[in-house]
């Protein structure tokens, strides 16, 4: 049975909806209003915050922790600096995915990281012979992800911490209300935004903080139906919807290579040796055969299949994450595997795995969509993504609003 986070009896009293879900054994909030469109602007207008504490939070120290870091990630840790945050997958030994996060460096020999599927035993695995200490810490470090235009803001007022001149993908340390955090420029929405990271302990003190000062900045708590529709929005993948962990997939077409999920820029072609290395060496001379793009849907054909139901075009609110067909010329090319109408970009828009041959930017395609129980297909195009990608997501200094 799912537990309460660190932040339960402060969201608890908010959710109206009593629409939760469950997080890694955690309760989580789908939404706190019966709908979440008031808390997706927040995070695309204003503040928004959100319960983040189920992610798995690690913490790796002593003399080879950066070996460790290095061994594992397809990035390379030799060249992190402390402050620095990197985005990265891991893979096992044939370059197939186990899972993605972020690795924060906070000192020379001290590593914070993030994973959506627990991953001790993996690091344990691979730290053989290695002087480093490998902590779960995801119950007593509590998360909070400060989201939206007005977000930086906010900080300034709340915390003691230089978060004005804070770099995109970096973290300091500070202090809200008293309570020493760190903040790392980072989010999973695609906009301006941090994460806080805190005592569990002390979760409480600084959430009310952070809204007592965030009502300037019409902060909302804002849950996972919202966070689903920006993440999107951002390009950003889900694991076990847009990929799996290699560990738990069932076949091999469940198991995706970095270049798969169109994340090849973050595998070095130099560093030192990883898990997956050679197969991933290998991928990149002769070509993946299939990647995640994103794609946009033609309004005008969506019209037209609603129109032959007698219908006017209904979009649905919340996010997709049924897998659908997409084709090219009659024949199956891919699957899109999250789809959602963009209130920000007034469109419809899906992240899916398309086939070598057809996952070139402008690529015409088309995605199967089901009206009234019969099934049509709309035309879709290949587009870059981001789809939506807001200079003030990087901007350093921050706009203060």
């Amino acid at each position: 049975m799912p537990i309460g986070t660190a932040f339960h009896e402060r969201t608890f009293p908010l959710c109206e909806s009593l629409n939760y879900r469950e997080w890694s054994g955690f309760y989580a909030v789908s939404s706190y209003e019966p709908h979440h469109e008031h808390e997706y602007n927040a995070i695309r207008n204003a503040s928004a915050l959100i319960d983040i504490s189920p992610l798995y939070k690690y913490r790796i120290t002593g003399k080879d922790a950066t070996r460790l870091v290095d061994r594992i990630i397809t990035r390379n840790a030799q060249k992190m600096q402390v402050g620095q945050v990197y985005y990265t997958p891991w893979c096992d030994e044939h370059g197939k995915v186990i899972d993605d996060g972020t690795v924060s460096r906070l000192d020379e020999y001290t590593y914070r990281w993030t994973a959506a599927d627990p991953s001790i035993r993996w690091f344990h695995q691979n730290a053989r012979g290695l002087d480093v200490t490998i902590e779960d810490i995801s119950e007593e470090t509590a998360a909070l992800a400060l989201q939206g235009p007005t977000s930086g803001g906010l900080l300034v007022k709340a915390a003691e911490a230089d978060v004005e001149n804070l770099k995109y993908f970096r973290v300091t340390s500070g202090t809200i209300a008293g309570v020493p955090v760190d903040i790392s420029r980072t989010g999973y929405t695609g906009d301006l935004g941090y994460e806080v990271w805190m005592p569990w302990d002390k979760a409480v003190t600084v959430w009310d903080e952070l809204v007592r000062v965030g009502e300037a900045f019409d902060v909302h708590a804002a849950g996972m139906l919202a966070l689903d529709v920006a993440r999107i929005e951002a390009g950003l993948l889900l694991i076990d919807v847009d990929f799996n962990n290699a560990k738990r997939a069932q076949i091999e077409a469940q198991k995706y290579t970095p270049f798969e999920m169109g994340l090849g820029r973050l595998v070095a072609k130099e560093k030192a040796r990883f898990v997956g290395q050679a197969a991933l060496a290998d991928e990149r001379k002769r070509g993946h055969a299939r990647e995640i793009v994103g794609l946009e849907l033609d309004w005008g054909g969506i019209e037209a299949v609603y129109d032959k139901s007698g219908l006017p075009p209904a979009m649905p609110s919340t996010a997709s994450r049924v897998a659908v067909p997409v084709y090219s010329g009659g024949r199956q090319v891919g699957k899109a595997t999250s789809t959602t109408w963009s209130p920000v970009l007034k469109k419809m828009i899906a992240l899916a795995t398309i086939d070598r041959g057809h996952f070139g930017v402008g690529t015409k395609l088309e995605m199967e969509m089901t009206v009234e129980a019969v099934r049509h297909r709309v035309p879709a195009e290949v587009v870059k993504t981001p789809f939506f990608n807001p200079p003030r997501k990087t901007q350093t200094p921050i706009v203060i609003r």
